[in-house]
C-alpha cells in the first residue's frame, strides 16, 4: 500500500471533486468552437496523409547523348500549308529541311473552318509513266529515273519527283525559282496547289526528335535552303516580301507531360496585319524528372522564355518565319511524390488535440475571470 500511494503522488492530472465544478455558458461555447476546430484540423491531416505531397530536388544534369521530343501545335491563319514547312538545325550542324514525318497540316480557310487534313509524307506523288531518261528515251523494261537538271553528282543520280529536284537542287546550294520548267513539278501541279490554296491558313501539329544539344526549329514561309554562309528562301515562283506570319501557339512542349507541368506558350497568340519578319521565342529547358507514388520515372522537361520580333524593314533583311531558340539549364529538377507516415499522422493530431485544448482554456479563464471582475465591480457601485 505505501508503494501504490507513493504512485500515486506521482499522478501529473489530479481529479476536483464533482461539488467543486462551476459550469459556465462561456465555457460551454468555448468547448464548441474548440471541438470543432480540432475536428477541421484533424481532417485537414487525414486529408494530407491520404494525399501523396511533392517534393522538389535540384541536382546537376550529367546526361549524355539523349535524344529530345518537341510536341507542337500552331496556326497560322495567313499562310497557306504549301508554302509552309518545318525546320531545323543544331550548335552540332546537324541539319533538317522542310520535315514532313509525324506531322499533321490542316487546311483552314480565313474564317478557320477546316478544309482538308492530311499528313504530310515524305516525297510527292511519282510519276508513273514519264517519257525520258535524262533527257533520251526509256528503254525496254528500264525502269524512270528523272532528269534532275543539272543538280546530279553522277550520271546514276535520278529525280523522279518534284520534291526530289528540290532536294539536289539543295545540295548544289542552288534556288528553284521557276518550277514550270521542271516537268516532275509540272506533272504534279504544284503551283496550282499553291495558287488554290491562296486566302488560306494553316493548323500545322506533330513532334520532333532532335539531338539534346542547343539549336532551333522554325516554321518557314518557302522551302529553306541553306548556303554557305546564309538561309536562302526557295518560294516555288510564288515572290513576295510580305509574309505575314500571325501565328497561334495551341501547344509547345518539350518531352512527355507530367502531373503539375506548366507550358509557358499554349495559348499565346501573335496577330500582324501588315508587317513581315521574324518573330523569335527564346526558350530555355530545364531538365525535369517525376517520379510518382509508385516509383515510376517520368523524363520531361520545362521550359522558360523570351521573344523578339524582328522587322523586315531592317537590314539586313531577316527571314520570315517563327523561330524556336532553345537551350538547356545544366541543371535538373527532380519531383517525387511522398506520402507522409502514420506516426507523423498521430503525431499531429496530438499536438492539435493539446494545442486547441490549451489555447481554449486560456480564453475560458480569460473570460471567466474577466466576467467576475466586472461582476464584482457593478456589485460594490450598486452597494455604495
Amino acid at each position: 500500500m505505501e508503494i501504490l500511494n507513493r504512485l500515486r503522488n506521482l499522478d501529473a492530472y489530479p481529479k476536483i471533486n464533482e461539488d467543486f465544478y462551476h459550469r459556465t455558458l462561456s465555457g460551454s461555447l468555448i468547448t464548441i468552437v474548440s471541438s470543432v476546430v480540432m475536428l477541421f484540423l484533424f481532417l485537414s491531416e487525414i486529408r494530407m496523409y491520404l494525399y501523396s505531397a511533392t517534393e522538389t530536388k535540384l541536382i546537376v544534369d550529367n546526361s549524355r547523348g539523349e535524344m529530345l521530343r518537341i510536341n507542337f501545335d500552331v496556326t497560322f491563319p495567313s499562310l497557306p500549308c504549301s508554302l509552309l514547312s518545318v525546320d531545323t538545325m543544331d550548335i552540332s550542324g546537324e541539319r533538317h529541311y522542310d520535315i514532313r514525318h509525324d506531322i499533321v497540316k490542316i487546311r483552314m480557310d480565313h474564317l478557320g473552318n477546316v478544309i482538308e487534313s492530311k499528313q504530310d509524307g515524305i516525297g510527292a506523288p511519282k510519276i508513273e509513266r514519264p517519257l525520258q531518261r535524262h533527257g533520251g528515251r526509256l528503254d525496254h523494261n528500264e525502269s524512270y529515273c528523272g532528269s534532275c537538271y543539272g543538280a546530279e553528282v553522277s550520271d546514276d543520280d535520278c529525280c523522279n519527283s518534284c520534291e526530289e529536284v528540290r532536294a539536289a537542287y539543295q545540295k548544289k546550294g542552288w534556288s528553284l525559282t521557276n518550277p514550270d520548267l521542271i516537268d516532275q513539278c509540272k506533272r504534279e501541279g504544284f503551283i496550282g496547289k499553291i495558287k488554290e490554296e491562296e486566302g488560306e491558313g494553316c493548323n500545322i501539329n506533330g513532334f520532333l526528335e532532335v539531338s539534346r544539344v542547343a539549336g532551333n526549329f522554325h516554321f518557314a514561309p518557302g522551302k529553306s535552303f541553306h548556303g554557305s554562309y546564309s538561309f536562302l528562301q526557295d518560294l516555288l515562283g510564288i515572290q513576295t516580301d510580305n509574309y505575314n506570319i500571325s501565328h497561334t501557339i495551341n501547344k509547345l512542349s518539350f518531352g512527355k507531360e507530367f502531373p503539375g507541368v506548366v507550358n509557358p506558350l499554349d495559348g499565346v497568340k501573335w496577330i500582324h496585319k501588315t508587317t513581315s519578319g521574324m518573330y523569335q521565342y527564346f526558350i530555355k529547358v530545364v531538365p525535369t524528372i517525376y517520379i510518382d507514388i509508385r516509383g515510376h520515372k517520368i523524363h520531361s522537361n520545362q521550359f522558360s522564355v523570351t521573344e523578339h520580333f524582328r522587322d523586315a524593314d531592317v537590314y539586313p533583311k531577316p527571314p520570315p518565319g517563327v523561330y524556336f531558340i532553345y537551350d538547356f539549364s545544366p541543371i535538373k529538377v527532380i519531383f517525387t511524390e511522398e506520402n507522409a507516415s502514420l506516426l507523423h499522422l498521430f503525431t499531429n493530431a496530438c499536438a492539435i488535440i493539446g494545442g486547441v485544448f490549451t489555447v481554449a482554456g486560456i480564453i475560458d479563464a480569460f473570460v471567466y475571470h474577466g466576467h467576475r471582475a466586472i461582476k464584482k465591480k457593478m456589485e460594490l457601485g450598486k452597494h455604495t
